[in-house]
């Protein structure tokens, strides 16, 4: 009963929004957030790790998109920001069917016709939505699982290494990104990916650390790359 009431209470906060309240000085009102109420500091904490990873993911679709261009024209599409939406609507869309590590893979798989970006980076986004448990905005009764999201963060290390290396029959990366030994490296890449992992392990070890558990810890070598669950 008491748990039912409480929930009625939030939902009775959430829809109200905000309300103007008076200041002390009279005749003057400012806006007060109700929403705020019903978000604990981990909630705005990770309110702010998913804004913060989705820019990254953003900047990331950019750069590959300048660097690949003939893959958004595959769509037919208008232009390359055009595109960007396409990728960051809600939900986020699948590509024949696959979410998360599947479109990833759909990515490099020398069968797959479509854009190779779209499914990269849609993959990586629906995997980190999966991860944050289909949410991207947290309240008071929502609850994260922080071996998840340290998995979703050995996952973009196992992404970033199969865009650097993997390549079709002849020779010929799928996707072009940090460059070669002619052009020289572009490690504006590898800034995007690290901060991407860096605050995913971030926000899992806070949420480890607020429901006192433990993360099992995978150690990979190159040679042995694999994506985790989440």
């Amino acid at each position: 009963m008491l748990n039912r009431i409480i929930s009625i209470l939030i939902l009775t906060i959430l829809l109200t929004a905000c309300a103007q309240v008076p200041d002390k000085k009279g005749g003057h009102y400012e806006y007060f957030n109700f929403q705020a109420v019903a978000k604990t500091d981990i909630d705005m904490v990770a309110d702010t790790h998913v804004k913060q990873t989705l820019q990254q993911l953003k900047l990331l679709t950019e750069k590959l998109y300048k660097r690949n261009p003939r893959e958004w024209r595959k769509a037919r599409l208008p232009s390359r920001q055009a595109a960007i939406e396409r990728i960051f609507q809600q939900p986020i869309p699948s590509i024949n069917g696959k979410r998360g590590v599947a479109s990833i893979r759909l990515a490099f798989n020398p069968n797959y016709k479509g854009d190779r970006v779209f499914a990269y980076i849609a993959g990586l986004a629906s995997m980190l939505t999966i991860s944050y448990n289909d949410k991207d905005d947290f309240y008071l009764f929502d609850s994260l699982d922080a071996q998840k999201i340290y998995n979703a963060a050995r996952n973009i290390e196992v992404a970033a290494w199969l865009l650097r290396s993997k390549k079709d029959h002849y020779g010929h990366l799928f996707l072009h990104s940090s460059g070669t030994a002619n052009t020289g490296t572009n490690h504006s890449y590898d800034r995007v990916f690290g901060k991407m992992i860096g605050q995913l392990d971030t926000l899992a070890y806070i949420v480890a650390s607020k429901n006192h558990r433990v993360i099992k810890n995978v150690l990979q070598s190159a040679a042995q790359l694999v994506f985790l669950p989440v």
